[in-house]
């Protein structure tokens, strides 16, 4: 999964206010009596926050981010409670949850698997939790745009998603993207299964309007999920194939994360270990300083990489 963090700019956010240091200035957003003006400095603050900058993308330490994500998560929902319709806020807040989810509580859940499968699960229920609530800030932020988006998706969700356009595409991908890997982990909630159609829909209006964004992030989601697919004609594994050269293509073979799903969604399926190492070790060959903006994403995905090549064979029974 991509790794895009949505940094906070606190120190870039306007001229600070007659020369006062930047943590004044967020002493006067959340006390001042006047609403407009508190309103407006808090959609400011949050336009900074919610600013794509490479300051988490480009870190060399995982567990630093690690560590430093849950303060930016967590101002930028104290930033969402003021003001609950900031599409950059709730984009950050759907993206972030998101990609923490994964990169640092269910990645932690597989690995610990084999050591203690109480903990794992434990893990498990946190991730599918931040996704549920990663979900839900993108719900909320095409609701945002147009009314009743999620009650509707549920009932209709191809004929809803038409209303999208192409400045929705981030916002459908990350709810499609948290939502699906909330279904993923929830093998034994059919309530949650059910909800299957909806991602559909959101994940192939985000592709039918814009193939391209974030480097083929879509065709990378699509990699596995087309081995899962109720509405799939033909052989599945061949459409995740050729999701596959779209994003390998789409981003100039420098992101490790096609690589890591196809290994995952198609070799291990079709019992073919010498395309797996052959996969997997093409992500570890990877530089990632090569594109220091995908520096955090390689790394993850390498780590990820280097676990899979452990478990061989365990996946593969020769």
């Amino acid at each position: 999964m991509r790794w895009e963090i949505q940094r906070a700019r606190l120190l870039a956010a306007e001229p600070v206010l007659l020369g006062l240091p930047a943590f004044f200035l967020l002493f006067l957003v959340f006390f001042s009596t006047g609403c407009s003006v508190r309103r407006y400095a808090i959609n400011k603050l949050g336009d900074a926050l919610a600013d794509t900058g490479t300051t988490f993308t480009s870190d060399d330490d995982p567990e630093l981010i690690r560590g430093a994500l849950p303060f930016s998560l967590k101002l930028i929902e104290s930033l969402l409670a003021e003001s609950p319709r900031h599409q950059g806020l709730l984009l950050a807040a759907a993206s972030g949850f998101t990609q923490y989810g994964y990169a640092f509580v269910q990645q932690e859940a597989d690995e610990m698997e084999p050591r203690d499968l109480g903990e794992a699960e434990r893990l498990r229920r946190r991730a599918r939790r931040l996704y549920l609530r990663a979900r839900n800030y993108g719900i909320r932020g095409l609701e945002a745009r147009h009314r009743d988006f999620g009650s509707l998706l549920r009932q209709n969700p191809k004929e809803t998603v038409e209303h999208a356009s192409m400045p929705d595409v981030p916002m459908l991908y990350w709810t499609a993207a948290s939502w699906g890997a909330a279904i993923a982990i929830s093998k034994d909630d059919p309530e949650l299964i059910a909800d299957l159609p909806a991602v559909e829909a959101l994940i192939d209006r985000a592709l039918q309007l814009d193939e391209n964004y974030d480097s083929g992030a879509i065709h990378g989601f699509l990699i596995t999920y087309e081995t899962s697919r109720p509405s799939g004609k033909g052989d599945p594994y061949e459409r995740s194939r050729r999701h596959f050269e779209r994003a390998l293509a789409l981003s100039s073979g420098q992101l490790a994360s096609p690589l890591v799903a196809l290994a995952e969604a198609v070799s291990i399926s079709k019992q073919d270990r010498k395309e797996f190492e052959s996969l997997l070790g093409r992500a570890l060959a990877i530089q990632v300083d090569a594109k220091p903006e995908w520096r955090l994403a390689n790394l993850v995905m390498q780590r990820r990489a280097r676990w899979l090549l452990s478990r061989t064979d365990e996946l593969f029974l020769e």
